[in-house]
């Protein structure tokens, strides 16, 4: 498996030769204020590592107030350190005011990488509404029960399908016998013999309207024919 070829990235380059001269800047300046030996490779590293700090807290979470504000103070100790040292300033005599920055630069930048480290800019999560619950499905209405049906009348036999409507009786006179059909007779003969013959016995009223399938008082005519 062939390795690949080493790239230059010229951007990397220019990086850390920016870096170089600023770590070298700032240690001259801190030497300069009387912040000898490893104190004064010390405070170059301070001011990078807040530099760095600050930038990665804006591109992960964002822009914020707090990220800008050490940013800015980092890149201005950065910046006046590499402005300072062009000659602007007699680093053989150095001024009050620079040793007092250069001394109080640690508790600075101490408080700064601690609130970048510790604190918390993302917006709290929105609350979630809550779900609105599903409709209940419909319940279907039972139908109301409706009337009874009305029982349908007993069959009627085609003999007393023949049978005549017999007229209402007179008011005060006794009530005549229904008129039966010939035929019916005849056939009533028949169920009689019939029943004479299996039992020994002449057939009843009841008997015989039960098997005619005829109202009582035809039944008793009937009968009444058959003596």
């Amino acid at each position: 498996m062939a390795r690949p070829a080493f790239r230059v990235d010229a951007v990397l380059v220019q990086a850390v030769i920016a870096g170089a001269l600023s770590f070298a800047h700032l240690h001259e300046l801190a030497d300069a204020a009387g912040q000898t030996g490893w104190k004064g490779w010390a405070y170059p590293i301070s001011v990078d590592l807040l530099l760095v700090a600050a930038w990665r807290r804006l591109r992960s979470e964002g822009p914020s107030r707090l990220a800008w504000c050490w940013f800015l103070i980092a890149l201005v100790a950065s910046l006046g350190a590499n402005v300072a040292t062009a000659g602007f300033l007699d680093l053989a005599h150095p001024p009050a005011w620079l040793r007092f920055g250069i001394a109080g630069w640690p508790a600075l930048a101490f408080l700064g990488g601690t609130l970048l480290a510790h604190s918390h800019t993302a917006s709290d999560p929105e609350p979630t509404p809550p779900a609105t619950p599903a409709p209940a499905p419909a319940v279907e209405a039972e139908p109301e029960p409706g009337p009874a049906p009305r029982p349908e009348p007993a069959p009627i036999t085609a003999a007393a399908e023949d049978t005549p409507a017999l007229a209402p009786a007179p008011s005060g006179a006794a009530p005549a016998s229904p008129p039966v059909p010939a035929a019916l007779v005849d056939h009533a003969r028949k169920l009689a013999a019939d029943h004479q013959a299996r039992t020994g016995a002449r057939i009843d009223t009841d008997t015989l309207r039960a098997r005619l399938g005829v109202p009582p008082h035809l039944a008793n005519a009937i009968a009444a024919q058959l003596v």
